[in-house]
């Protein structure tokens, strides 16, 4: 029922573009460009966009279907223009984070101007609406490197961070409510070994701009003075909100970001991420972000070893804008919009050789075949996916071997989709090249990996039926959780994003987690995260964190029966999907039997996410500690911060006798 409704919906998108192009030719404005020393402005009689020459940056997108009301965050002369000798693209006053503290209207984290004072962008019209009838205008406003480091995001040194060229584009077209942007990286072989930071396009929204709706569950009226806590309470996972921006209870009109697919951004179907919350300076500037690479919730990487030649294209994305209804409708057709977008992807206007159209691009199609003798043979949830082979990240010498694995890939290109209950799946436009191919399901511990899947130019590919065979560890003994890379299950696991969460637990749970295998029940007797337990009568909360002095350790007892006295080797597997702190220890029957050492952290417990970086650990031990009859496991962590901590996805006891 869910790909009949999809169908009926690409039907309805693929109506309304050959109206939208039937109207277009005869009744829409034209789309325009002028230009002075410093901008470009695009019109097409709907919106009005300018473009700095210098930085790249969006400086203007004014609303002229409604009042020609200026929707962005920008200092105005008394004519309504963005003050630009006041408030320069790019301008750093501070010498650090200019697209954090000080940066106003839209911008790209890497812009195209580099350090101040130095080689000057290169601004070209691509596409000239004046020889194409007015259908479409493109700028791109581009930053040559030469080895000269980049842009201007968080954390950002003052002489730049990426040694990349970076062409920034802006597209307007004959009758669209928006405007689209990308960037190309492009690092050349020459260039010196470069790492790139936190990476995404901002845009701080004008102060009338009162109702965030980054998901159906953040969709609320978010005013200046409402304070909730940090910002990260605000986080979502990107695959699942791919519409997401700001509207007006007072002015009535909506700015959202659409990304019509997933492709050039980090981290897979699981990514956690920033999509909008209000900006933490004096302003409170209401801020949408698509992020494509961060540091948060373990994060991304793009490396590019001296030598490497580079490129990726990051977008186009949409940012489209409406009016006319309440904000909760206003999502809804931002959302509805979507539809059209997924159903011209990949945009055929887009001319660079690192993007490919759709006739050169490939439908992947294949079933996965479930076999395990206890888990069902119908899926659910099931995420199937084409990523880069899992690679070494470029670093210098003297610093250790890190693999890096589509969690944590922001380098290259992924492609996901949902596979079907029966295991069936279909990935469209996946673009050539070599990938391996990950899938993973809702109560399936682990993953299916079949590396060398090699997609042609233009060829379809149908891998064939897949075998799936879970690994197991000898016979299973129980069970608590569902693997679903995740801790919803678990006792208040859709209250992640409370601030004061960790400080829940001491008291809700006064005598600490006693989980009896059979009796108890892991959604109320579970606590979702396993924190050090709070004795600090003055503990304090503040933004981003959790002052307390006194801690102490946090026991999680699991209690079951054994029939038998067990022989052999033991294995505790153990999913985690987010980790605060480097150890657990394991007690079995009172004896140390040792401690789970070595663990990433991904902060996920402190900055409130849903998840992190989800892995597997196996911990083993000699059967014979266990015996015939009742028997306990202790895991404990140890005192600590209050949000350090382990949050388990799914816990299991095998027995390989």
């Amino acid at each position: 029922m869910n790909m009949l409704n999809t169908f009926k919906k690409l039907i309805c998108a693929a109506m309304l573009i050959v109206f939208a192009g039937f109207l277009s030719c005869t009744s829409e404005p034209k789309v325009t460009i002028t230009e002075d020393e410093r901008t470009y402005t695009l019109s097409n009689g709907i919106i009005a966009v300018m473009v700095s020459k210098e930085s790249g940056d969006l400086v203007s997108l004014r609303y002229l279907a409604n009042d020609s009301i200026e929707m962005l965050g920008t200092f105005l002369t008394p004519e309504g223009l963005p003050d630009l000798e006041r408030d320069p693209p790019g301008a750093n006053p501070n010498g650090l984070n200019r697209g954090m503290t000080d940066h106003q209207y839209g911008f790209w984290s890497h812009d195209a101007m580099g350090p101040r004072d130095t080689r000057p962008a290169v601004a070209t019209i691509t596409i000239d609406p004046a020889k194409n009838g007015g259908k479409r205008a493109e700028v791109s406003v581009k930053g040559i490197s030469e080895g000269r480091r980049m842009g201007t995001g968080p954390g950002a040194r003052q002489d730049g961070q990426f040694a990349a060229d970076i062409d920034i584009r802006y597209t307007l077209e004959r009758g669209l409510s928006g405007v689209y942007t990308y960037c190309i990286f492009e690092k050349k072989a020459s260039y010196p070994l470069t790492s790139l930071g936190e990476a995404r396009f901002c845009a701080k929204l004008a102060d009338f701009f009162d109702w965030m709706s980054i998901s159906d569950r953040n969709n609320f009226h978010f005013p200046k003075d409402l304070r909730q806590g940090d910002k990260y309470i605000y986080t979502e996972v990107q695959s699942e909100n791919t519409v997401f921006g700001w509207s007006s209870t007072t002015e009535n009109v909506g700015l959202f970001f659409i990304n019509a697919s997933m492709e050039y951004i980090s981290g897979g179907p699981t990514k956690v991420e920033f999509l909008g919350h209000r900006d933490t300076n004096p302003v409170a500037a209401p801020c949408v972000l698509n992020y494509w690479r961060s540091s948060h919730y373990g994060g991304a990487e793009v490396n590019v070893a001296e030598g490497e030649e580079w490129t990726k294209i990051v977008g186009p994305f949409l940012i489209y804008v409406n009016s006319g209804m309440e904000p909760k409708a206003l999502f809804e057709d931002a959302k509805e919009r979507k539809f059209v977008e997924a159903a011209n992807w990949p945009y055929y206007w887009v001319n660079d050789a690192s993007f490919p159209l759709a006739k050169d691009r490939a439908t992947v199609t294949g079933k996965i075949v479930l076999n395990d003798p206890i888990t069902p043979s119908e899926f659910v949830n099931l995420n199937v996916g084409l990523t880069p082979p899992a690679y070494i990240s470029a670093r210098p010498a003297e610093q250790p071997e890190v693999i890096v694995s589509w969690q944590k890939d922001a380098k290259f290109y992924q492609f996901w989709t949902k596979g079907n209950a029966d295991g069936t799946f279909s990935i469209p436009n996946v673009r050539p090249g070599k990938y391996t191919l990950h899938a993973f399901t809702d109560g399936v511990l682990g993953e299916l990996m079949k590396t060398d899947i090699v997609v042609e130019k233009g060829k379809p590919l149908d891998i064939g039926t897949l075998e799936w065979t879970p690994v197991r560890k000898g016979r299973q003994v129980w069970e608590i959780g569902i693997p679903n890379r995740n801790a919803s299950e678990f006792y208040m696991g859709d209250q992640y994003n409370d601030p004061t969460i960790s400080l829940k637990y001491a008291e809700l749970f006064p005598e600490d987690i006693v989980f009896t295998v059979g009796e108890s029940n892991f959604s109320r007797d579970w606590f979702f995260i396993h924190v050090p337990r709070n004795i600090d009568p003055d503990v304090t909360i503040s933004p981003f964190g959790i002052r307390s002095a006194v801690t102490q350790a946090t026991p999680y007892t699991i209690l079951f029966d054994m029939p038998s006295e067990p022989k052999g080797k033991a294995t505790l597997r153990f999913a985690i999907c987010g980790t605060g702190i480097p150890r657990v220890d394991v007690g079995i029957n009172g004896v140390e039997a040792g401690s789970l050492y070595r663990l990433p952290t991904d902060g996920t417990i402190a900055r409130h996410g849903s998840s992190g970086i989800w892995y597997e650990h196996d911990f083993e031990f000699d059967a014979e500690l266990m015996a015939q009859g009742k028997n306990s496991i202790v895991l404990t962590v140890p005192e600590g911060g209050v949000t350090a901590g382990m949050k388990y996805d799914y816990i299991r006891l095998e027995i390989e006798e």
